[in-house]
């Protein structure tokens, strides 16, 4: 018995329509900051006095979610704050090489928002092609099903004075 979806053929166009809806159809943009921990130096406190380093920016297509707008207010005044949600394709991911991690910055209309956590559970047909369970013996092939579609970077906006964003120089 062999599974009748998931294949090559199957992943193939699935990945080549989600390129082409958020490329052409969605068209929302946001910008990548890895964060670059060895070339940021820190003071004895764990603080990055100096600034924090950042790779340069990669500009990918995702599909945003955004949640309302917060305005807590406290003794020093009314703050701003905002939860947003970008769902990258896995595929562009690796074409970039980069693995998105907590810390790491997303500009989006001229905001910044750091990532605070990551979620790598849509998968097509419900198979993760990293655990291949080749050990089924009533269906041997599974490895050749499955794929892991997007990573989706929950963040929340951090203001651009404390941020700190520096060009890496070469």
């Amino acid at each position: 018995m062999c599974a009748l979806f998931g294949e090559s053929r199957d992943i193939s166009l699935f990945r080549n329509i989600n390129r082409e809806l958020l490329g052409n159809i969605i068209n929302q943009q946001c910008i990548f900051y890895k964060y670059e921990l060895a070339k940021t130096k820190t003071n004895i406190y764990g603080e990055a006095s100096e600034g924090r380093y950042f790779k340069n920016p990669i500009i990918f297509n995702c599909l945003i979610k955004r949640n309302p707008q917060e305005s807590p207010t406290s003794e020093v005044g009314v703050d701003f704050g905002r939860v947003i949600d970008f769902a990258l394709l896995k595929d562009d991911l690796v074409d970039a090489n980069l693995v998105p991690e907590i810390g790491d910055v997303i500009m989006y209309q001229e905001g910044y928002y750091e990532i605070t956590n990551t979620i790598s559970n849509q998968l097509f047909i419900g198979k993760n092609p990293d655990y291949s369970n080749e050990q089924n013996p009533l269906n041997p092939e599974l490895s050749r099903f499955g794929y892991d579609v997007s990573i989706i970077c929950q963040t929340t906006y951090v203001n651009a004075d404390k941020l700190n964003i520096n060009k890496n120089r070469i």
